[in-house]
């Protein structure tokens, strides 16, 4: 491992979680350099983020390849290029090949805005979640950080942040509170794991 690790940030939209990650390495929060950015859209606003800060990018479309194994080994050969020693999923919408999580055990997590394993799974993710803990009347609701594996925010949990669920609440509104708190949550986060102070299952 060198000294500032190296980490790929998984993107699907806008990229804010990727924008407070790379404030977080820049101001030392986070002794990681971020080194490649993935999207799987082509507009998402994350790759217009990356590019202003420098950071390489590539837009990752597994059905563009002639097999899901071509695809995978497409992504892994990428990521090899850019010697990234850990994955960091913000908001990315697929599942990752298992060629990637395999080469990269305990070392790619993602950021859930809920409190797993309530809301988690296929089809749960930004304003789906938010709208299913409104409709269910909970009163609190909040952020998970958690190791990757091949099934939907399924792994290890490592931090969970709670958050009220207001009585006016709508998904507008309860998507920002929790918003802030990923932005704080993660980059903690992949600095302790990076720094090996989690209890791993599997080690």
């Amino acid at each position: 491992m060198s000294p500032r690790a190296r980490i790929a940030v998984f993107i699907s939209g806008r990229g804010t979680g990727l924008q407070a990650l790379i404030d977080a390495a820049r101001s030392g929060v986070l002794s990681a350099e971020i080194v490649l950015v993935v999207s799987s859209n082509p507009e998402a606003y994350g790759l217009e983020r990356a590019k202003d800060n420098g950071i390489p990018s590539l837009v990752h479309n597994a059905k563009q390849f002639a097999s899901p194994e071509i695809a995978a080994e497409s992504l892994f050969g990428e990521l090899r290029k850019h010697n990234v020693e850990y994955i960091a999923l913000s908001g990315y919408l697929r599942l990752l090949p298992l060629l990637v999580l395999r080469a990269y055990p305990n070392r790619v997590v993602n950021i859930h805005p809920a409190l797993l394993p309530k809301y988690g799974g296929k089809g749960f993710y930004g304003h789906h979640v938010h709208e299913a803990v409104i409709a269910a009347h909970d009163r609190e609701s909040g952020v998970t950080v958690h190791l990757v594996d091949e099934i939907y925010d399924h792994g290890q949990i490592l931090e969970q942040v709670r958050v009220p669920v207001l009585p006016d609440d709508t998904p507008d509104t309860l998507a920002a509170r929790i918003l802030i708190e990923e932005h704080k949550l993660y980059p903690q986060a992949l600095e302790k794991l990076i720094q090996r102070k989690y209890r791993l299952n599997n080690e």
